[in-house]
């Protein structure tokens, strides 16, 4: 068995800069550490229970397939804040019929980003 002792996401994007005005502007992640030099360096983002890796570069996006699920304490104040700041939003926030509220914004290559808002009825704050 793998014993892990710590995880992140790797994020290669096609403009680092621009990324990195994304996810630490416009988001508002804090840094978690930060290595290299130029403008392929990397930024390490703290994402709650995890860490977001901008660094490197890549021709192409990330696969369609890469999302993220960030947890926010208030997904309608998320979308003022995240409108504020020109990110692109590709549904406001909405009650899922699973209960949660969920919004979809896309980062600068296009990867989804779901921004999801438990509410205090819902079963995941409850315990049996």
């Amino acid at each position: 068995m793998v014993h892990v002792l710590s995880s992140r996401t790797l994020l290669r994007p096609t403009d680092p800069e621009r990324s990195r005005a994304f996810y630490g502007g416009a988001l508002g992640l804090a840094v978690y550490r930060e290595f290299g030099t130029g403008p392929e360096r990397g930024t390490v983002y703290f994402l709650g229970g995890g860490f977001l890796e901008v660094s490197g570069r890549s021709d192409t996006p990330p696969a369609p397939g890469l999302q993220l699920w960030l947890q926010v304490a208030d997904a309608s104040a998320a979308y003022d804040e995240l409108s504020a700041h020109g990110v692109e939003v590709l549904r406001p926030p909405v009650r899922e019929p699973w209960g949660l509220i969920e919004m979809w914004v896309a980062d600068p290559d296009g990867v989804r980003i779901a921004v999801v808002e438990v509410p205090a009825d819902h079963p995941l704050r409850h315990r049996p």
